[in-house]
């Protein structure tokens, strides 16, 4: 009983919004060719028939990305069992998905933040899972990576800026902030601006291997702010705020240090500091992914190209 009302909920109104929001999705960037079906659902804002996408059932560890642009959109770890005839999500990837009202106001629909494609429609108060919210996505919509997630731990002054450039990056699935370096177990934010704790602002970035490349993370860290200065980061001054890569294996350090040499040998003077990855500690949670939340742009951290 709960299946068919599920889905007399989710499928009713897409047939009667499906003519209203058909405003197909164009611009002039290139992105992955679509068949016509794709195209009827991603560009002109139709629905697949419910029990019949591919992703519907999947429940292998990895990442949901976008069919048309492959933006990350959803984890695995958010995907739950609804009875609705969707894969169900119960929340997105930071900025991956743009919520707007349909044209005839009775739903809410969600689009690639980064490309528009239309994904579904969202519902909340169900009671489903904690969180209290479906993403309802058409399966044709997306793709799935399997997992094959890798971690790389970058410091470029407020951590605020560093999380900023890379949560956006292509292939990054999640981004944290916290502290890295010190000799202060759990260190708290008032601590380590003491600057007696040791600890640096450090960003952890979770990306997907078959998406991205560690060599392109140390391009932007490199690219994304003043690597040249050495005890801080524009007007932030302070030990806390010095330019780090922490590594996690002999891997990274080599490609760390081909890119300080290749920097050195540029004119720069690299003040980055290569050092062995250690205990990562969150920061509380009000920093987290602090400029997405604000609406705002950092004030230390400008991206130009150099590599």
């Amino acid at each position: 009983m709960l299946k068919l009302k599920l889905f007399i909920c989710c499928l009713l109104p897409a047939l009667i919004a499906c003519g209203q929001s058909a405003k197909p999705i164009f611009n002039d960037m290139k992105y992955n060719d679509l068949t016509p079906e794709e195209e009827r659902v991603i560009l002109y804002k139709g629905t697949e028939a419910p029990f019949t996408g591919a992703l519907l059932n999947n429940k292998t560890t990895g990442t949901y990305i976008c069919k048309r642009c492959d933006a990350p959109l959803y984890r695995s770890s958010d995907k739950f069992e609804s009875g609705c005839g969707w894969p169900s999500y119960d929340d997105a990837i930071a900025g991956a998905v743009t919520r707007q009202r349909d044209a005839d106001g009775m739903r809410t629909e969600i689009i690639c933040s980064h490309c528009g494609a239309h994904l579904g429609h969202v519902f909340t108060g169900e009671g489903f899972t904690p969180k209290n919210t479906r993403h309802c996505v058409n399966s044709i919509s997306m793709k799935f990576v399997p997992q094959q997630a890798d971690t790389a731990y970058f410091a470029s002054g407020c951590f605020w800026g560093t999380e900023y450039f890379m949560m956006k990056a292509p292939g990054v699935i999640s981004t944290a902030v916290g502290f890295m370096g010190g000799h202060v177990e759990n260190p708290t934010y008032e601590e380590v601006c003491t600057k007696t704790t040791g600890h640096v602002e450090t960003t952890q970035v979770i990306f997907d291997a078959n998406l991205t490349t560690y060599e392109a993370l140390v391009k932007l860290f490199f690219e994304t702010h003043d690597f040249t200065q050495t005890n801080g980061q524009g007007p932030d001054i302070g030990p806390q705020y010095r330019s780090f890569i922490f590594y996690e294996d002999q891997a990274q350090r080599e490609m760390a240090s081909r890119y300080v040499k290749i920097l050195n040998d540029k004119g720069y003077k690299v003040a980055t500091t290569l050092e062995q990855a250690s205990v990562f500690w969150k920061a509380e949670n009000y920093h987290q992914q602090y400029y997405e939340h604000k609406g705002t742009k950092p004030y230390c951290h400008v991206y130009r190209k150099i590599f």
